[in-house]
């Protein structure tokens, strides 16, 4: 991802980014997913990121995607 249009706003495991993903689509926002462990996996490298994902919305989005990542943390966490 090395385009300015977007910007990564979250890493992590599966289970959280599958969660702010729908989010994101339940509000408007179609993100894009970097899977590096898959990429490598499929390519027929081991990988040590295997589960680890990043989460990047277009710029134009950034703030409300922001704002939906930290309500999703705040009930990942209570």
């Amino acid at each position: 991802m090395n385009t300015s249009e977007y910007t990564k706003i979250y890493d992590g495991n599966f289970i959280l980014i599958t969660r702010i993903k729908s989010e994101l689509e339940n509000n408007g926002i179609i993100p894009i997913i970097k899977d590096e462990g898959e990429s490598q996996r499929l390519a027929g490298y081991g990988s040590m990121n295997q589960g680890f994902q990043e989460v990047y919305v277009n710029n134009d989005e950034l703030d409300k995607a922001l704002a939906i990542v930290e309500v999703v943390k705040a009930e990942m966490e209570a």
